[in-house]
C-alpha cells in the first residue's frame, strides 16, 4: 500500500484526499498543512519545497499538489530530481497559469481560440489603448492573484480605474506589474478539466463555477463561491470540440515545444455563438469545482494519478461517473474577498448524511472545536438524482451549519437549471 501526501489546505485538497483515501491501494493520506477537517496534518507550508520533499522522502509518499503556488515555484522539478513520485506540471509547464501573458502568447501561436488582447506595463499607454477601442475590456494581472486578478469592465472609466489599481497602486503587487487588456466576451462560462500525462488527456466531468461574491453574478471576483457538475451548458458535441480544439491541442503543442504538461489541465471557457473561447488556463484542479467532481467520480483516482506520472494514461479506460448531479455551495466569512473575521466557532458539523459531505477550507481545530480561519470556510457538497434535488440537498445541509458571520450565495446551480 502507498501513502500519499496532499499539499494544500483548501476544500480542493480535502476533496482530493477524501477521494484518494477510498482507494484500496492507499494507506495513509497526509495533508500539508491541511485544515480543521483533515486528519494526519503536517505543519509544513506549501512554499517550503525542501521541507515537503524531506517529509515525502522519509514517509515514501506519492505527492499530489493541490494549489498553484508550489507548482509555480517548481516543486515538481525538485521532487523529480530527488527521485520522488509527484503529480503535477513542472515549473515551465505551470506557466500556463502562473503567467497569463505567457499563456496568451502560447494560445496565439498555437491557434487556440481566445479573446483579442494587448500587453502593457505602462499605465499611460494602457489607458490610451483603452480609450482607443470601442468594445468593453477585461483587465488581467499577469501573475498569480488567488483568482482575484481579473477585473471585468463595462466601460472605459472602469477599465482606466482597473489599470490604475494594477500598474499605479500596485494592488496585486508583482503579479500586476504587467497586465493584459483583452476584449470582453459575453457568453456562458464553464469549466473543462482534464487529466494529462503529457501525451494523452482524459476528460474529467464538466462543471460550472460561480466566481462573483453576490447572487446573480454581482460584485467582485472571488476564488469561487460554488460549483456544480455536470453542466448542461456543455453538451456531448461541445465537449468533443473543447477536448479536441482546446485540451488535446494544448497538450500536443506543449509537447511539441518541449514542455510536456502532466497533471490537471483546467480550461476556463466562455461559450459564445457555440464557440469555446479560452479565458484562462489553470495548471491544477479547480476549487470549488473539485468538490462536486470528486463526489461524482466512480473510478479510483489513484490509478489515474499514477498513470499520469508514468505516462500510461492511454492504457486506462475513460473515467466513470455517477449519473447523479453534485452541487457545492461555499460558506464564506462575511467580508470576503476583502477583510473578514476569524476564530469564530462553527456548529452543526456533526450531522451525518449519505447524500452530502462538508469539505473544509478556511478552518482550524482548537481544543476540539472547529473555528473559522479563512475567507472561504466550508464547501457543502451534495448529490441528487437531478440538479434540482442536488441543490435542495446542499442547501438543506447548510441550514444545520452556523457561525456568527456565515455568508453564502443562494443561487448556486441556478444557471444550470435555466440551461436545462
Amino acid at each position: 500500500m502507498t501513502d500519499v501526501l496532499v499539499i494544500g489546505s483548501g476544500g480542493r485538497e480535502h476533496a482530493l484526499g477524501w477521494k484518494l483515501s477510498q482507494s484500496k491501494k492507499i494507506g495513509k493520506v497526509y495533508f500539508a498543512p491541511g485544515n480543521g477537517g483533515t486528519t494526519n496534518n503536517v505543519k509544513i507550508a506549501v512554499e517550503d519545497i525542501d521541507g515537503l520533499a524531506k517529509f515525502a522522502s522519509e514517509k515514501n509518499c506519492l505527492t499530489v499538489v493541490g494549489p498553484e503556488v508550489p507548482l509555480s515555484l517548481g516543486i515538481v522539478d525538485t521532487f523529480t530530481q530527488k527521485g520522488l513520485r509527484i503529480f503535477g506540471p513542472t515549473k515551465a509547464a505551470a506557466q500556463l497559469e502562473s503567467s497569463k501573458v505567457w499563456a496568451k502568447h502560447f494560445m496565439k501561436r498555437n491557434g487556440i481560440l481566445t479573446a483579442q488582447f494587448e500587453i502593457f506595463d505602462d499605465a499611460k499607454e494602457a489607458k490610451e489603448y483603452a480609450k482607443s477601442i470601442d468594445y468593453p475590456l477585461v483587465v488581467k494581472a499577469d501573475g498569480l492573484a488567488a483568482g482575484k486578478g481579473v477585473i471585468v469592465c463595462s466601460n472605459t472609466l472602469e477599465a482606466t480605474n482597473a489599470i490604475d489599481e494594477m500598474l499605479i497602486k500596485n494592488s496585486f503587487s508583482t503579479a500586476g506589474s504587467k497586465i493584459i487588456l483583452e476584449e470582453r466576451i459575453d457568453g456562458v462560462e464553464a469549466s473543462y478539466i482534464a487529466l494529462s500525462d503529457g501525451n494523452t488527456a482524459i476528460p474529467m466531468a464538466t462543471s460550472q463555477d460561480h466566481k462573483r461574491i453576490y447572487d446573480d453574478d454581482k460584485g467582485p471576483n472571488t476564488g469561487g463561491m460554488g460549483a456544480y457538475s455536470p453542466t448542461p451548458v456543455i453538451n456531448d458535441s461541445l465537449a468533443e470540440i473543447i477536448q479536441k480544439d482546446v485540451i488535446d491541442k494544448t497538450v500536443d503543442s506543449m509537447k511539441k515545444e518541449g514542455n510536456k504538461f502532466k497533471g490537471f489541465l483546467y480550461a476556463g471557457i466562455m461559450l459564445k455563438n457555440g464557440k469555446p473561447y479560452v479565458l484562462e488556463f489553470n495548471a491544477r484542479m479547480g476549487d470549488p469545482e473539485c468538490q462536486p467532481i470528486m463526489m461524482r467520480m466512480d473510478s479510483d483516482l489513484y490509478d489515474y494519478i499514477n498513470a499520469s506520472i508514468d505516462g500510461t494514461l492511454s492504457k486506462l479506460p475513460l473515467i466513470s461517473w455517477k449519473k447523479q448531479s453534485a452541487v457545492c455551495v461555499v460558506l464564506a466569512s462575511k467580508g470576503y474577498p476583502e477583510s473578514y473575521p476569524k476564530n469564530e466557532e462553527i456548529s452543526g458539523l456533526d450531522f451525518q448524511d449519505k447524500n452530502s459531505f462538508v469539505f473544509h477550507a478556511g478552518t482550524k481545530r482548537e481544543n476540539n472545536k472547529i473555528l473559522t480561519n479563512g475567507g472561504r470556510v466550508l464547501g457543502v457538497t451534495a448529490l441528487g438524482d437531478t440538479l434540482n434535488s442536488a441543490i435542495f440537498n446542499a442547501y438543506s445541509r447548510i441550514e444545520k451549519i452556523s457561525w456568527q458571520n456565515k455568508y453564502f450565495r443562494k443561487d448556486i446551480g441556478k444557471k444550470g437549471l435555466l440551461a436545462l
